[in-house]
Parts: structure tokens; sequence; C-alpha cells
């Protein structure tokens, strides 16, 4: 299919087939970034020393910090270039493109340098005892070096959606995440390097997804540039970008940065609590990653129908959207607690770790039916580019509410309250995000009643 007859797509689709043909693609991606999150801790696990396990996760929140700053110039630069394609801007297109790769090139390489200099402040940050301290440090020293491809991987699987490509989009994640998981079992149980081989499988995935990317755009079967001549940062490219960008990435680093503080807290109560909540997030992560692979999905043609002025159809798109990542969600969670036993049964060996991670992962579950909701209005604040109120939603769930309510629990209830900070965090900034939702959606309706009528008098 062409690239004009993509843009088509977006415009005069069925809505159900528009939303479907760009969700289940974004939703398969995410589902491969599941299978790369769990396959490490399963692999480490294999060898059955749950203290690995534990140093897992303690480093995977740490190194998810690169995936967020990525999620900063994909997010944001989806969002620009979807109203941008809209409009029929291609060249401010091209340019906000080619300004998304450069600056992940750059923020990646400063970040790693950072991570390397400052790597035992952070284990002490995270909370890493005696005995998960040097696996931990391993593990984030390796994959630390591949700091500018993490980032190019992550903003480019959600750029590429803006041409309506969203299966190229979703195959550089297949591609980079399958080959970490093929090489996960080969380094960590074949050739006996235990968490280094998981490591070094990590460097490698990503620097086969970010390759997979820049060929596409090498090859010009795009609209789209990463070429430098189309490098420009002016004219609203920078601003445009990290203004929606930074609140849709404060979501995922303030995620990464509250699973820190949970782990640190979490290291008061001994290793095998520590890798029962470690578990207990990635069975969750199962319902939230699906989910946010459906909102991710549906931004691009909500951000379209934005820039094109279709209001009707944007409405269309919503309704058929929450229905269906409503049900999505209310389906995941029901699996997830049918088979916790199983899953969990996976990863750990210690009956003390199991134990917790059951009884954390009932209750993380109690409101994961709230997260295709969530999602879905999270992504269309981003698309509608109601930048103030995608960063309330994204500072409120991992942050204002969240965090607090970790300390505030754990004070109350111990270890669980750590794990009921997170449903209490869920119920609220759902709430919020349908309020700021609500509130935008009229203006922007007001907004496009008024250049209809000025676009009337003036022709």
């Amino acid at each position: 299919m062409t690239q004009t007859n993509q843009m088509d797509a977006f415009r005069s689709m069925p809505v159900g087939r528009a939303v479907l043909k760009n969700a289940v693609p974004a939703m398969a991606a995410m589902l491969m970034v599941l299978v790369y999150n769990l396959a490490d801790t399963f692999f480490i696990g294999q060898t059955h020393n749950d203290i690995l396990v534990a140093a897992v996760s303690l480093a995977t929140p740490v190194f998810l910090i690169f995936m967020a700053v990525g999620t900063v110039f994909g997010i944001g630069g989806t969002s620009v270039i979807s109203r941008a394609l809209g409009e029929g801007r291609r060249d401010y297109a091209r340019q906000v493109c080619s300004f998304c790769m450069w600056s992940c090139v750059g923020v990646g390489i400063v970040l790693s340098v950072l991570f390397l200099l400052f790597m035992d402040p952070i284990l002490a940050l995270v909370g890493a005892s005696a005995d998960t301290w040097e696996p931990t440090k391993t593990y984030l020293t390796i994959v630390a070096l591949c700091g500018p491809f993490v980032l190019i991987a992550n903003c480019y699987n959600n750029v590429i959606r803006t041409e309506g490509e969203s299966t190229k989009a979703m195959m550089g994640q297949v591609i980079g995440n399958l080959t970490n998981v093929v090489l996960d079992p080969i380094m960590i149980l074949t050739f006996d390097w235990g968490i280094a081989g998981a490591a070094i499988a990590t460097v490698i995935g990503n620097v086969v997804g970010a390759g997979y990317y820049i060929l596409y755009f090498l090859r010009g079967r795009s609209t789209l540039s990463v070429h430098p001549r189309d490098f420009r940062a002016g004219d609203g490219v920078c601003s445009g970008v990290l203004s929606i960008g930074i609140p849709a990435s404060l979501g995922s680093l303030l995620m990464s940065l509250s699973q820190i503080v949970v782990n640190s807290r979490m290291a008061g109560y001994g290793d095998m609590a520590l890798a029962g909540i470690g578990v207990a997030m990635k069975v969750t992560m199962i319902t939230g990653m699906l989910c946010i692979g459906f909102g991710q999905g549906v931004q691009p043609l909500l951000g379209y129908c934005v820039g094109a002025g279709l209001r009707d159809r944007f409405q269309k798109v919503m309704r058929f959207s929450l229905w269906s990542a409503l049900a999505l969600s209310v389906v995941m969670t029901a699996a997830c607690y049918l088979l916790t036993g199983q899953i969990v049964s996976a990863f750990l060996i210690e009956a003390e770790a199991y134990d917790y991670a059951v009884r954390f992962v009932y209750i993380l579950l109690t409101t994961s039916v709230l997260f295709g909701v969530f999602y879905v209005f999270s992504n269309a604040l981003q698309a509608m580019g109601a930048a103030t109120e995608a960063l309330v939603v994204n500072l409120s769930r991992q942050g204002i509410i969240y965090i607090p309510a970790l300390f505030l629990l754990e004070a109350v209830m111990g270890a669980d309250g750590l794990v009921w900070a997170q449903p209490v965090a869920d119920v609220l900034s759902t709430l919020l995000v349908v309020g700021l939702y609500t509130r935008s959606a009229r203006r922007l309706a007001a907004g496009t009643e008024q250049t209809m009528k000025l676009r009337e008098e003036t022709a």
C-alpha cells in the first residue's frame, strides 16, 4: 500500500477496521516487549537462584529509564508528525522525524556515560543488598552500553505508525525482542554466563531493533526522513516534540522511579519479598503492556483526525476504542487471575518468594480492568496536543498520587501497603484522566467550530 493510500485509510476506512489495523500491530509489538521483559527473569529463574531474580528486579526499572527517554521523542514526534500529515505539511513532518533520530543519538550517549559514572550511587539508591549488589551492577554496566540504540528503537516503533505503517513499526520490535529471547537461554544457560548473559542478549536485541528502523528510512520507503540534512530544531519542532513527549514519558519515567522506590522499600522485608514483587509486577504487566499498545496504536489515527478537522470521525474512533480497550482489560485480567499460580511458579522456586508473589499479584489485579480505558484517554490527550493535561495525568498516576501512597500505606499495612498503593493510584488517575479529557474535548470542539466559521467567511 502506498503512503497516500495509508493516509486515505486514516480518513475514510471504516472506524472499527481503522482502529484495529493500527492497534493490533501496536499491541503485538508491546506483546514482544512483554516477552522481552519476561525472558530475562524467566531464564534467570532457570538457574534456580532467586537472588539473581531479585537482582534482575532491581535492575529492570533502572534500565527502563532509557526506554522512557526514548518515549519522549517517540510519543512527542508521533503527535506532531501525525497532526502535520493531517494538515498536509510533509516537509515539516520530515524535519520532526530527523530531529527525533539525532536527539536519540545525542541524549542516549549522555545517559550511558552518566549511568557508568554513577553506577555505585544508583545501586545504593535502588536498595541493592550485599547479595544482590554485584549481579545488579554487572547487568546495568553491560546494558548501559546500548543507550542510543534503546532510545532509537523505542522512538521509531511509535513514529513509523504516523504513516499508517503499523506492521513495519511492529516488526522492528518483534525482530529486536525475538533476538533477545533467542539469545537469552543460549547465553544464560548454555554458555553459563548467568546475569551477564542476560545483559549481553539485551544489548544485541536493542542494536538489532534500532538497526531495522534505520534501514527502513535509508531504503527510501518512507515519506519521512532521518537524514541529517533534514534535521531542524527551530520553528516549533523541538518545543512541539518535547511539550507532548515529556508529559508522555513522565508516566514511563515515574513508573521506573516508583518501581525503584518500591524495590528499595521492599528490600527491607528481605530478598524473597523483593523477588516476589518483581515477579508480581511482571504478571500485571501482561495486561498493562497490551493496553499500552492499544492506546499507542490508536493515537496516530486520533491525531490525524485532529489535524484534518474530522470531529465526527474522532468521536467515533474514541467510542470504539474505549469499548474495545475495556473488553481487552477484562479478558486479560481474568486470564492472569486464573493462571497466577502457574505463571509465578515459572519464575520462582523458593516457597517464601512464591507466596509473596501470588499475594502481591492478587492485589495488583484488583484494578487492572481500568488499564485499557486509562491508556485510550491518555493517548487521546496527546493526540489532541493537550500538553498540560497530559503532563498532569502522567505526573499523577506514577508520581503525585502513587509515591505518597507508597509511604502512607506501608506505614499502615507494611509490605502489602507498598503493593496496594498501585490500585489506589489506578482508580484516582482514571477519574482524573476522564475529567481532563472531557474538558479538552470540549475546548477542541469549540476551536474546530470557530475554524470552520472563519473558513466559510473567507470562502
